[in-house]
């Protein structure tokens, strides 16, 4: 995200293709920064690209799986973990929140 120029750490985000997603997005489910998502998979967590192949371009997180989050629910038992982290598009994209909801409407524990 480009920083707002003569605004010390005031980010811009472009809303134009989408809402910012909570940081919550299913109860007891919450975002991680940067340092806080090195120390999870550094500890054993799951890193779960949950973006579409088409959306990614082929490029994903090193480490990362890709359970599309549209298929997640019927994968769960391919996510096999402690701790599973997943990510999408950043903090506009809709399709980590989906996948979570659609993983505690299927009976994961969040």
């Amino acid at each position: 995200m480009p920083r707002s120029e003569g605004k010390a750490d005031l980010l811009v985000v472009d809303t134009t293709w989408g809402e910012v997603q909570p940081l919550e997005p299913v109860p007891g489910v919450v975002a991680v920064g940067e340092l806080e998502l090195i120390a999870l998979v550094d500890g054993g967590a799951l890193l779960v690209d949950s973006r579409v192949p088409d959306s990614r371009s082929g490029v994903s997180l090193p480490g990362a799986v890709n359970v599309p989050h549209d298929e997640v629910a019927e994968r769960r038992g391919e996510l096999q973990a402690d701790v599973v982290v997943l990510f999408c598009n950043g903090p506009q994209c809709p399709q980590t929140p989906d996948a979570l909801r659609s993983l505690v409407a299927a009976g994961v524990e969040a």
